[in-house]
């Protein structure tokens, strides 16, 4: 399945039905009086999140929702049937922007989330409900209110626990096809990554969510290389998971250049907690992965983890730390000091 991220549909919601305009006819009555119904109410246009779903690739082939409108009133008073309600289905993360993508309308971050984003037009007067007392016979009728519509851009925003950021060939899918079920491609050249991948850890009794986006490079902000429109995917996470590759020249460098992309970028990245993590340390000296990593941590004034996502060294390590950050342990319950006595009522 293709992975899109943000498409942009129209939506109009039904129209209200026209009102009717009759008169009773019937034997022995002389004067039958109006009983035109009223329209039947348009469809609504409505919005659900559901699980199982990570892409927006449906809707570059269906662009155009219309819900139906009502039908028509008829005479004895009958009203006319309201349109059926029309339920778009995205994916949880979902956002409903406006049109010129600068107010955001709606956002569905719950499974099974429901809301009415335009409603249907009200179904029009049958001419029974003009009827006064000196308008005994009114031929006048409601032809139905017009339903709304816009164009509006649906922007996808993956939530996930856990986001992996760090240059082109930092080692990024290889480590969440270590940790996970996913199939990320993996390289030796970069931007091997051109999507974002979703990944469950299943770790010390927990799981979580890791999200791999494709790498950033210096100028990412200002569209270089793929650019920074998936940092969107990892707006939500509650931890990053820096991989910096021990391998360059310079490791700290590296480290530097994402970190002021994630500042550049803003929506709160740069504040996120941050686990940073040495990579591919099973492809250089012991004591020379202990330098860069003494090195790093200086210039980040962090932890800095040694790691092989190939190898399987330090895995274990970088799992516990990121489940602590993720699921923080419940304080235990408070007890009394032991020099301190129950409080009693006698």
């Amino acid at each position: 399945m293709h992975f899109l991220d943000q498409a942009k549909i129209f939506l109009r919601s039904g129209h209200g039905g026209p009102g009717a305009v009759s008169f009773r006819r019937e034997k022995f009555l002389e004067y039958g009086g109006p009983d035109g119904g009223d329209g039947g109410k348009g469809g609504d246009i409505v919005i659900e999140a559901v699980p199982g779903l990570n892409t927006l690739i449906d809707f570059r082939y269906t662009q155009h929702f219309r819900a139906p409108r009502g039908k028509g009133g008829a005479g004895a008073n009958r009203t006319g049937a309201g349109g059926d309600d029309l339920v778009i289905k995205v994916p949880v993360g979902t956002q409903i922007l406006s049109e010129d993508k600068e107010e955001v309308l709606a956002d569905f971050t719950v499974p099974g989330e429901r809301r009415v984003f335009l409603r249907g037009g009200d179904g029009g007067r049958g001419n029974a409900s003009y009827k006064s007392s000196t308008n005994r016979a009114p031929r006048q009728h409601g032809t139905g209110w017009p339903g709304a519509e816009m164009w509006v851009w649906l922007r996808l925003k993956l939530l996930a626990d856990c986001g992996l950021v760090g240059l082109p060939n930092a080692g990024k899918s290889t480590f969440i096809n270590a940790v996970t079920n996913a199939k990320a491609k993996v390289g030796d050249y970069p931007f091997t990554t051109t999507r974002p991948q979703l990944g469950v850890v299943r770790h010390g009794g927990r799981e979580f969510v890791i999200a791999d986006i494709p790498g950033l490079i210096e100028g990412a902000a200002e569209g270089a290389g793929i650019g920074d429109r998936f940092l969107g995917h990892i707006e939500r996470c509650k931890v990053l998971l820096h991989l910096v590759d021990a391998t360059v020249d310079k490791p700290v460098d590296n480290y530097r250049i994402v970190r002021g992309e994630l500042e550049a970028y803003g929506a709160g990245l740069e504040d996120k907690p941050e686990l940073i993590a040495l990579n591919k340390v099973d492809a250089v000296d012991p004591a020379e992965a202990k330098k860069l990593a003494a090195k790093l941590k200086r210039a980040a004034k962090a932890e800095v983890l040694l790691l092989s996502g190939a190898g399987g060294d330090g895995i274990e390590a970088v799992l516990d730390r990121l489940v602590t950050l993720i699921a923080p342990p419940e304080p235990s319950p408070a007890t009394a000091p032991a020099d301190e006595e129950p409080w009693s009522p006698l």
